[in-house]
C-alpha cells in the first residue's frame, strides 16, 4: 500500500511506468490538459519503449494528441532537464521500484498507482480498443481524485 501524499499541491509531476509508451504518457497529458500552465509534467520508463498506437487512438478520442511523444528513461530525463520533480507518481511496480531508488538522492515524493498494462490484451481491434480506454478512464479518475483543485475544467 502507498504511503499517504505529503505534497498537498505539487508544482512538478513526473509519471513513470515500465517502457513510457502507453501509461505515462497517457497520465502526463490528462494532467497537462487539466492544469497547461500551473504544472510541470513529464513521464518516463524505466526503460525505453516505443509509443504505442492504440494510445495515441485513445488520447485523440479525447481531443489530445500525443503522436509526438519521445519515450525517455529516468535517467534520459536526469541528463536533460534533472530530476526536479515535487512527486513521482509510479504506474508500475518496477517503475515505482525506481523512483524508490531515486529518493535516496532526490527530495521527491513517490505514490503508487498500480495501473494494467494494456498491451498484454489480445483479441479484435476494439476488444484492444476499449482496454487502452479503461487505463485512460482509471488514469483519469485517480488524477481527477489526487489534484482536485480545479479538475472541473477537465473533458472526458
Amino acid at each position: 500500500m502507498a504511503a499517504p501524499a505529503r505534497v498537498e499541491n505539487p508544482q512538478s509531476v513526473l509519471f513513470a511506468c515500465a517502457h513510457n509508451s502507453v501509461r505515462s504518457p497517457m497520465a502526463a497529458s490528462l494532467l497537462q490538459h487539466m492544469f497547461p500552465r500551473t504544472l510541470y509534467v513529464r513521464s518516463a520508463g524505466v526503460r525505453t519503449g516505443e509509443l504505442d498506437p492504440f494510445a495515441v487512438a485513445v488520447m485523440a478520442e479525447l481531443g489530445q494528441d500525443i503522436s509526438k511523444h519521445r519515450s525517455m528513461t529516468f535517467e534520459e530525463i536526469e541528463d536533460w532537464e534533472g530530476l526536479n520533480f515535487d512527486l513521482i507518481i509510479t504506474l508500475s511496480p518496477e517503475a515505482h521500484h525506481k523512483a524508490l531508488e531515486l529518493t535516496r538522492t532526490i527530495a521527491a515524493d513517490v505514490e503508487y498507482w498500480p495501473t494494467p498494462d494494456p498491451t498484454n490484451i489480445e483479441g479484435s481491434r476494439e476488444q484492444r480498443m476499449q482496454a487502452y480506454r479503461d487505463v485512460c478512464d482509471g488514469l483519469l479518475s485517480r488524477i481527477r481524485k489526487r489534484f482536485a483543485r480545479g479538475s472541473a475544467g477537465l473533458k472526458a
